[in-house]
């Protein structure tokens, strides 16, 4: 596994840096308070070609690879977390699963759309289904040539800035076990009886539009479904693999921003007549950080790379968001014990991170959910 990257990565990656460093940055706070991402930053992704990085060239896009990807997110969420699962959800679980799961006529009905910066959302939480995926409740009833959509998702990121819906819905109420009844729908935002409902108010990652969205009586034709009926599950669960390594990406820039502002206030702030970096308590600290976050950068960086090979990579991406969302966690925690009172107060950033990080360890699949993957893993010899 090659760790050095290529002149045409690092070019991509400095644009990128330069756009979130100085675009983004500088409006991450005002985003965090008004919870939105203003639409000149979204148009500047789009300018950029960000919402079709991973889509082929064939369709539009950059048709960049995994390790790339990842990067870009990395540096999205450095500047702010809530640009950076816009991206990371449009190009991991919207995206993705059309460019694996989709005919040809569906690709390139949908992907073009999808590169030139329409945005995608991917609907499977609901109110009384979160890990337990499988017992979804919205019914997707056969209907002549289509499809008619009834039910609630909760939790949705993008909700109401999205054009297209991949939506995990039940065509089949008798299949046992029931997973084997639940099939994929790509939804158009147009279609009648797609209901927005109301934004969340989160904790963290306030910039990030998370919605209820409720169909109703919503008609889908069937060349819209995508895969075999019943296929539904398995397109989610390969969705939340190609997911898991944009999260980790997410929680290690959150963490470096972290790390960053620590390391900033620990060579400026002064107690008992010196600098805080000469103690070497908080060198303890500083160290630890650092190494975390090295850490959960190269399993990232080896999970991209088996995706990019085409290899299993269902356990490595679960290593990798597991040890990543903690160790963002931690090094926020300790990020703002450095900053002592002034990182509980939102004139410093850190208060921020250390929102931003916790919710790493819930999306995607919770950690709980990541050691049980990787368990199975492990005691089939994988």
């Amino acid at each position: 596994m090659d760790l050095n990257l290529t002149d045409e990565q690092e070019m991509i990656l400095q644009g990128v840096r330069e756009f979130a460093r100085g675009e983004i940055a500088p409006r991450a706070r005002e985003m965090d308070a008004e919870a939105y991402i203003p639409s000149a930053v979204i148009e500047q992704m789009r300018a950029l070609g960000l919402f079709g990085a991973q889509i082929p060239e064939a369709y539009g896009g950059l048709g960049l690879d995994t390790v790339t990807y990842s990067a870009i997110i990395e540096e999205l969420a450095r500047a702010c977390a809530g640009v950076s699962i816009l991206l990371s959800v449009h190009a991991s679980v919207a995206a993705y699963p059309l460019m694996v799961f989709a005919g040809e006529e569906q690709r390139r009905r949908f992907l073009p759309r999808l590169a030139a910066g329409e945005i995608g959302a991917f609907c499977l939480s609901e109110p009384g289904s979160g890990s337990d995926a499988a017992s979804l409740k919205t019914s997707a009833r056969r209907d002549g040539d289509g499809y008619v959509l009834n039910g609630a998702k909760v939790f949705v990121s993008s909700g109401s800035l999205a054009s297209l819906y991949l939506v995990m819905a039940r065509s089949d109420p008798q299949a046992d076990p029931p997973h084997r009844g639940i099939s994929a729908f790509l939804v158009e935002r147009e279609a009648a009886g797609i209901v927005i409902g109301r934004k969340e108010d989160k904790m963290g990652l306030r910039a990030d539009d998370t919605m209820e969205v409720f169909f109703e009586d919503c008609r889908v034709p069937a060349a819209n479904r995508i895969g075999e009926e019943g296929a539904g599950f398995k397109i989610a669960m390969k969705s939340l693999d190609s997911g898991r390594i944009g999260v980790g990406a997410q929680a290690i820039g959150i963490a470096q921003a972290a790390c960053d502002a620590a390391l900033a206030y620990a060579r400026e702030r002064q107690q008992f007549g010196r600098p805080l970096a000469h103690f070497q308590a908080i060198q303890n600290k500083l160290a630890d950080m650092a190494v975390q976050i090295e850490a959960a950068r190269l399993l990232v960086h080896q999970a991209a790379w088996l995706k990019d090979r085409g290899r299993s990579y269902t356990k490595q991406a679960a290593m990798a968001k597991l040890f990543a969302s903690e160790m963002s966690t931690r090094v926020a925690h300790q990020a703002l014990q450095i900053h002592g009172g002034y990182g509980y107060m939102k004139d410093y950033a850190v208060e921020r991170y250390y929102r931003d990080a916790r919710v790493t360890e819930i999306y995607e699949g919770t950690s709980e959910m990541q050691r049980l993957v990787i368990a199975r893993q492990v005691l089939r010899g994988e």
